[in-house]
Formats: C-alpha cells, sequence, structure tokens
C-alpha cells in the first residue's frame, strides 16, 4: 500500500505515480517544503552567512544545547542571520552531498547514491551545488566522511546542526538513512 508522502494517508489514485492522497496535500507539500515532522520539532536555530548557528535573538546558539533551540515558527519569524538551521539528534539524521550538483542536475555519482534513498526528502544546500539528504537514523558518534564512487559523502546524526534551505530537490518523507 503507498502512503502520501504528506500526510501519511493511504494512496488510492488509479495513477501508480502518485506521491500524494490528494491535491490538498499535493499543494500544501508544495507551499511547505519541508516536512512536517521537522517542522513539528523544537531545533531550529538561525544561521550567520557563514553557517554559524543562532538563536532567533542573533546569539550564538549550540547543538548540544537546547535552550538554544527554538520552533520552526520562531525561527522564520526572526530576522537574525541569513536563514535557518536544524539541530540533529533524537532520531533526525542528514546526509549533506557537495558540490554534486551542475546546472541543478546530480552528476552520476550523485544520481546513482540517490538511488539507495527513494522517497526521502532532498533539499538543494545553500551553495546550490550540493543535496542534504533527511531522514532519520539512530545517533552515531560524530560525523562520518567518505568518498562514494567519487563522491565527497558527509553522514550526520547527532550533535551537529545543518542548515536548511527549504529549496526541495525532490520532496519526500524522513525515512530511515
Amino acid at each position: 500500500m503507498r502512503e502520501c508522502i504528506w500526510c501519511g494517508r493511504s494512496i488510492v489514485a488509479k495513477n501508480r505515480q502518485a506521491r500524494f492522497c490528494s491535491s490538498k496535500c499535493r499543494v500544501y507539500a508544495h507551499r511547505n517544503p519541508i516536512p512536517k515532522a521537522m517542522t513539528a520539532a523544537e531545533r531550529w536555530v538561525r544561521r550567520s552567512a557563514t553557517k554559524v548557528p543562532l538563536t532567533v535573538t542573533g546569539s550564538a546558539a549550540s547543538s548540544t544545547n537546547p535552550d538554544t533551540w527554538s520552533s520552526y515558527q520562531d525561527a522564520t519569524a526572526s530576522s537574525a542571520g541569513v536563514g535557518l538551521g536544524f539541530m540533529l539528534g533524537d532520531g533526525f539524521a542528514c546526509i549533506d552531498l557537495d558540490h554534486c550538483l551542475i546546472d541543478g542536475v546530480p552528476n552520476g555519482a550523485a544520481a546513482r547514491f540517490l538511488e539507495q534513498f527513494p522517497g526521502s526528502h532532498v533539499e538543494i544546500s545553500p551553495s546550490g551545488d550540493g543535496l542534504h539528504i533527511w531522514g532519520t537514523a539512530g545517533e552515531r558518534p560524530g560525523k562520518i566522511r567518505a568518498e562514494h564512487d567519487g563522491l565527497h559523502v558527509e553522514r550526520y546524526s547527532r550533535e551537529r546542526y545543518i542548515t536548511v534551505t527549504g529549496n526541495a530537490y525532490r520532496h519526500g518523507q524522513l525515512l530511515p538513512l
């Protein structure tokens, strides 16, 4: 049984490639490009132009101190810094693929890597030439860097923050990474 990538309800459409249960969910997903599970979590910060995490008031935020995090609503309403960031942990994880987009299209290695995560939410990084694959994972120590087929891959699942652009490359769910 297929599920709507926005609300999780069953899809009963005849179209085998349908990703949403209704036009309402499809429109809502495109207007709200960040998965609902993330926007519901109080793990949001602002970020500086140099990717330093900031509180909604503009002071330094910490990936290990939840007192410096806030809700999605408060973070988006703040004018501190230049954008948003999300603190990983408690099941939230991200895979960061650097320098893999050429004119908005993944290079061969990135395309093959993305095939391992069908249905996952993927957004374009602030640089415009990288991708963030958002999902779930158990907490692992530190960051893991690896080369996959010449592709620079970093996996994070705790005590780390990742910038969030809301510029979806592929709408999807937070699936196991």
